[in-house]
């Protein structure tokens, strides 16, 4: 069995409290690869570095102790500098907003030698997919919507479906998302404060009628889609899911429809270097590709399916590592 040396690039949250949390998906895949032996290191955004072409972070080793039925994960505190390319994976996992730092950290992942150390997702890939703006890759696929900082051709847009959608383009968890119908007397407030009077760049999505049913997540690992998938449904007095708890998720399964979707998705999400990815799916349209730190609800799916999802995505990050030439040659040729 190889002893695979593996960086965690997480959240500055989950560093801060740092244990064993089966809401977070990260937690999962480092436990699964500490069972598996391998030398598992975390890191936030904020301590990497690019010294003289070299990236680097100041990194701390997890440690983890099985008792019984329970995991405790914790890290050694001594604080360890090192270069990315002496690991043989990264897997770069902070939360938007997706700001210029988080963007200036893609270019620092752009330096690491990709003959050596596999960075997932693909930092070019990350910045070219925007979580909202990506969709539009495939057009026949998703609900109407146009991307402007233009109030009026909004307004226009809502006039003509009646019901909308409108998100920035850099947050998650459906942070400072607005439902609006046409008529409500507080559309212009709504969409000034979003465009900070006409100088930030929105979405505004045509609302599709399944919204109020709640909207799937559907999983793609390498390009594969996973049957096992949540519905997410809109929280009390909201029209979005907003609560991470049982109650508001609910077991799903993937419709013809959307099996044919993820295919037609997948060469590019691979071109792009996107290996963990997460749909949004509304009445079979996709309303955003999530490739920055997609949540897998991994425990929901291991408690609705009878499954161990995470030990499936680690085998796929070691069929990764056990390929790394290959990989390397089809990511950057």
């Amino acid at each position: 069995m190889n002893n695979y040396k593996i960086l965690f690039i997480i959240d500055k949250v989950e560093l801060r409290y740092f244990e064993f949390n089966k809401l977070v998906t990260s937690f999962w895949l480092i436990k699964e690869c500490n069972l598996r032996n391998w030398e598992v290191f975390i890191t936030t955004a904020d301590r990497l570095s690019l010294n003289n072409n070299i990236p680097e972070a100041i990194v701390y080793k997890t440690k983890q102790t099985v008792l019984g039925s329970n995991i405790e994960l914790t890290y050694e505190k001594k604080q360890i500098p090192a270069s990315l390319n002496d690991f043989d994976m990264v897997l770069f996992r902070p939360d938007p907003p997706v700001d210029m730092d988080y963007i200036f950290c893609t270019y620092i992942l752009d330096y690491v030698d990709s003959a050596k150390t596999i960075v997932v997702n693909s930092p070019s890939g990350i910045r070219k997919a925007n979580e909202k703006l990506y969709i539009n890759n495939f057009p026949q696929l998703i609900p109407e919507n146009i991307t402007t900082s233009n109030v009026n051709l909004i307004k226009e847009f809502l006039d003509t479906y009646g019901e909308i959608i409108v998100k920035p383009l850099n947050r998650c968890f459906g942070k400072g998302v607005f439902y609006i119908k046409k008529g409500d007397k507080n559309t212009n407030s709504i969409l000034d404060l979003m465009t900070n009077g006409g100088t930030t760049i929105v979405m505004a999505q045509k609302y599709l009628a399944g919204a109020q049913n709640g909207d799937k997540r559907i999983i793609i690992i390498g390009g594969e889609f996973f049957e096992e998938t949540v519905i997410k449904v809109s929280g009390k007095g909201d029209f979005k899911f907003n609560t991470h708890t049982d109650e508001y998720l609910k077991k799903g399964h993937l419709t013809n429809e959307e099996r044919e979707m993820c295919k037609t998705i997948a060469p590019k999400l691979l071109e792009d270097g996107l290996f963990f990815v997460g749909l949004d799916v509304i009445d079979n349209k996709i309303i955003e590709i999530n490739v920055t730190s997609p949540c897998f609800f991994i425990k929901e799916i291991n408690q609705m399916f009878n499954v161990d999802l995470e030990v499936r995505i680690v085998d796929y990050l070691e069929n990764l590592l056990s390929s790394k030439k290959l990989i390397h040659c089809y990511l950057y040729k």
